[in-house]
């Protein structure tokens, strides 16, 4: 097997592979056409966008916390920070290249704490059945089942941190 193959064989970025491998959790790589947004990546995979789990990287002088959210919803920094006691804001794009060195810029994983990088999760995202993330290029996701993400995300935060980008709330 020659070496350009092999990289292509694995699109999954190296940090969240050990993580995930490391985890014994179960997962597959889902490639879809080359996309710049998590909500366009889920359209192009055919995948409910509740069920791709997007990473929106925030910062204040305590440092980085990556907040995870269903694609088609809208991170709420307001409650975040209620949340967190914080005053978080946006990361820039020049922090996410040195917190994220193997992936792509735009595809971050939401399972960022395979990075060491502390998570807020939405609790929307407990009722998926399956959940979708980023594999860190802009064509792959990775595959998972609800109670493997839970079991990865059990001892993180989580609360409701978005709302529905369209509705404007959150219905049951």
């Amino acid at each position: 097997m020659n070496l350009e193959h092999e990289e292509h064989a694995m699109p999954i970025a190296t940090t969240l592979k050990s993580y995930l491998d490391d985890k014994n959790v179960q997962y597959a790589s889902v490639e879809h056409p080359h996309t710049e947004s998590a909500m366009d990546s889920a359209k192009s995979a055919h995948i409910p966008p509740h069920q791709l789990a997007k990473a929106v990287v925030l910062e204040d002088n305590a440092g980085f916390i990556v907040a995870v959210l269903p694609s088609n919803n809208r991170l709420n920094l307001g409650w975040v920070n209620e949340e967190l006691e914080r005053n978080l804001s946006l990361a820039t794009e020049k922090e996410l290249k040195a917190l994220f060195k193997d992936c792509e810029t735009g595809a971050i994983p939401a399972l960022s704490n395979a990075y060491g990088l502390k998570v807020i999760w939405d609790d929307q995202l407990k009722h998926a059945s399956d959940i979708y993330i980023e594999a860190g290029d802009h064509e792959h996701l990775i595959w998972l089942e609800r109670r493997d993400f839970r079991k990865l995300m059990k001892d993180l935060p989580h609360t409701i941190i978005s709302k529905d980008a369209e509705v404007g709330c959150w219905k049951y």
